[in-house]
């Protein structure tokens, strides 16, 4: 297997092939809640990460929220979230979130976070808050958690558990042989073992993710799959990488739409109960299909 790594050398950007030009969102659906969004100052990640999937989501009941501040502890080499020293915690933001989700009449929500290695907890008493609060204020919306690796600390995973989300989910992000240079504080190992801890816990349906384009091989995401596979995850969510700035990562490759097709068919013959698989997919993608 090779062993070469992510250059750091500055490339020319390529071009985007035809399958990942994006339609601007439409709908009734999307067009109404756009409209409170904007009256409200509502803040979802999907208007503010400028999701390839709005338009489709919002028309299906489907929203991402993002808690914890919008400034990261980490410095991962894919992400356009802001790295640095986060502004303390906003303990009214669980009831923030819970409201947004009324006013919008969300069915399914997706919330997800910045890691926050600064605080003891690390946000698992405000993530804990916040799903407590969206199930008083909107007892019939469905929950994904799409979580951090809380540095592995069980009692701060616990936090999650208890709380019964019906999705729980942590990304792997890319293959083993990458993580280093894409994710830098994380471990691949500890998230495969975050992910086993909260199936083990009893957790229904655990999920996760990982994004190509960044140099891994066939074999090597193949490998993946089956990692996640021997923790009982789920759900798996397969998508492109697209640079965020040209202080990122580069993209190495635009994987085909076949190439694809061929993961998704790896991973249901894996056993997975879903597998997303196509260029413009992103974790939260047909989210509430993921209950099933």
């Amino acid at each position: 297997m090779s062993t070469d790594t992510i250059s750091p050398v500055k490339e020319k950007p390529k071009a985007k092939p035809k399958w990942l030009r994006v339609k601007l969102p439409t709908g009734k659906k999307y067009t109404e809640l756009r409209s409170l969004v904007d009256k409200y100052d509502l803040h979802t990640i999907c208007t503010s990460g400028s999701c390839p999937n709005m338009g489709e989501c919002w028309s299906e009941g489907t929203a991402t929220f993002m808690i914890l501040g919008n400034v990261c502890t980490r410095s991962c080499g894919f992400c356009g979230v802001k790295t640095g020293r986060p502004e303390t915690v906003d303990w009214d933001e669980p009831e923030k979130v819970a409201r947004s989700i009324k006013i919008m009449s969300i069915k399914h929500a997706v919330v997800t976070s910045v890691d926050r290695d600064d605080l003891k907890d690390m946000g698992s008493i405000i993530w804990a808050e916040t799903v407590k609060a969206i199930r008083r204020m909107n007892p019939e919306t469905t929950l994904e958690t799409l979580v951090p690796d809380f540095q592995g600390n069980e009692r701060n995973i616990d936090r999650i558990v208890e709380v019964m989300p019906e999705v729980v989910s942590h990304n792997m992000e890319t293959v083993r042989r990458l993580t280093r240079e894409v994710r830098i504080q994380a471990k691949y190992d500890r998230s495969l073992e975050v992910l086993r801890y909260l199936k083990q816990q009893g957790v229904n349906r655990t999920k996760s993710g990982i994004m190509l384009g960044l140099g891994e091989h066939e074999d090597e995401v193949i490998q993946t799959l089956h990692d996640l596979r021997s923790v009982d995850v789920d759900v798996v969510t397969i998508g492109q990488y697209l640079q965020p700035s040209k202080k990122h990562l580069p993209v190495k490759q635009f994987i085909t739409p076949d190439q694809f097709k061929k993961y998704e068919a790896i991973g249901l013959d894996l056993g997975f109960r879903h597998v997303e698989s196509s260029a413009l997919v992103r974790s939260s993608y047909k989210a509430h299909k993921h209950i099933d």
